[in-house]
């Protein structure tokens, strides 16, 4: 019977083989990356029609992102007893994310002043004519943004790609199936074999990675070229350097001081994620794992799937930083440097503005555009200066943003008192691994099912009482 014991580690080092192969897709990804620079170097027009094999990809994503919201949020708020948490968690989450907004305009604000990098740059009649062409890209205004959040029908918030819709369809079955009570048990049973399912095709999407960062990688090389890069370097590294001051300072100080973690250690446990989205350019691409991730991690079903869809479109850090700096930039290559008095009207423009343009493709340089031709049409003349260079921000901007949104999980968990602390030191030490293949905890799916899955032992310790 001792020979019998063995068996049990036995499992697993199965469970790491197949670890060691999604280790390998992600290597993989790297050197797709790098073969993206090199073609896109050498042969520019030739990479530039490569640019639908990325775009393929991240719609492959993007195809998945509105049901593992919707199962997230309805297994989330399903499985509460109290409404009272949802909301609490909802209004604490939104004005969060209205103040680091504030903070990250404010950091770009300083720096894009000490640094001046538009200056003795020249505005030619071309780069007018791109610049005026980049206002057809329409952004919604507030009133349009609010109206777009209530779907047409209940199957257009999938269809439509909105996530803010299927943000509200499933806040409203979370809470009707919370109001049926154990009615509305079989049909949260049912919304948990759907996501167990959803993810297992995103898992399987994934392993395209390799393929679309190489495409999406050679077309902005090829796109933009090296001329671009060196005319508008100050601007670029201006601007990667302020959105790493804001993640590394202002983020990390927060993560400390709120939840006592090394904003490091998330990091090196998003690390895939941070690739995916540098090698795609959109954080859309990383939004479904953000979500699995975070729950894996600790972070209760509700707060996971209040915060991170609600922050995907409010909470736009890069963005913010984004908008400031190459609102200066722009002023100061048109010869007509705005004052401060000047700056803040404008700036606070932009961050209503954006709020109405969020989760929309190009969405930076479009609520810029809109901006600046309602607020100071003068600089939209200057617009096309950063055209070239703007697929290159967004990297930045959607590295920021995701970012933000990942520590503004752990915080609001921390201060709703939703998040097991425990659980985030086992996982960030490597102690509880990510399952790659499934994106779900197999021995216990998450809160969605927590009541279900609480109950079991303690029938099990009732019979061995009895027996007793």
């Amino acid at each position: 019977m001792a020979a019998s014991t063995p068996a049990a580690p036995d499992t697993a080092p199965k469970v790491k083989v197949k670890k060691d192969r999604t280790h390998y897709l992600y290597i993989a990804v790297i050197v797709a990356v790098a073969l993206g620079i090199l073609v896109g170097m050498v042969a520019p027009d030739f990479a530039v029609e490569l640019k639908p094999i990325g775009t393929g990809f991240v719609n492959l994503i993007k195809m998945m992102i509105s049901p593992i919201i919707f199962c997230t949020i309805v297994l989330g708020i399903g499985s509460v007893r109290k409404a009272a948490k949802v909301g609490a968690v909802g209004g604490i989450a939104l004005v969060y994310f209205m103040i680091m907004s504030l903070v990250a305009l404010g950091i770009g604000l300083i720096v894009g002043n000490i640094l001046d990098p538009g200056s003795g740059l020249a505005v030619t009649d071309a780069v007018k004519d791109v610049g005026h062409a980049q206002v057809d890209a329409e952004a919604k205004d507030t009133t349009e943004f609010l109206l777009g959040i209530i779907p047409t029908t209940f199957v257009s918030a999938f269809t439509e790609g909105q996530v803010l819709q299927t943000l509200l369809l499933a806040v409203l079955c979370g809470f009707a199936l919370q109001a049926m009570g154990p009615t509305g048990q079989p049909v949260l049973r049912g919304v948990e074999h759907i996501q167990r399912l959803v993810f297992r095709v995103l898992a399987m999407v994934m392993w395209a990675a390799p393929i679309g960062a190489f495409g999406a990688m050679a077309a902005v090389v090829g796109s933009a070229g090296v001329d671009a890069l060196k005319d508008l370097a100050l601007l670029m590294v201006g601007f990667y350097t302020t959105c790493f001051l804001f993640v590394f300072i202002v983020l990390a100080a927060l993560l400390r001081v709120v939840a006592g973690l090394n904003i490091l250690k998330l990091f090196k446990y998003l690390s895939r994620e941070f690739l995916l989205i540098l090698s795609t350019s959109s954080s859309e691409s990383a939004l479904p794992r953000l979500i699995a991730k975070m729950e894996h991690m600790g972070v209760s079903k509700p707060v996971v799937g209040i915060t991170v869809p609600t922050g995907y479109s409010f909470n736009l850090d890069g963005t913010m930083i984004y908008m400031t700096m190459a609102s200066l930039f722009i002023a100061d290559a048109m010869g007509t440097p705005m004052s401060l008095g000047e700056q803040i009207p404008l700036l606070l423009f932009l961050f209503v503005a954006s709020k109405g343009a969020a989760g929309v493709t190009g969405a930076g340089l479009a609520t810029l555009a809109g901006g600046l031709q309602s607020h100071k049409p003068a600089l939209v003349d200057g617009l096309g200066l950063i055209v070239g260079i703007d697929r290159f921000m967004s990297e930045a901007r959607a590295l920021t943003n995701f970012a933000g949104n990942a520590v503004a999980t752990v915080l609001i968990g921390t201060w709703t008192k939703e998040i097991d602390r425990a659980r985030v030191d086992q996982v960030l030490a490597g102690q509880l691994p990510f399952d790659e293949k499934t994106l779900l905890d197999e021995d216990g799916e998450g809160d969605g099912a927590g009541d279900v899955h609480v109950d079991l032992p303690e029938q099990g310790g009732e019979k061995e009482l009895a027996k007793a």
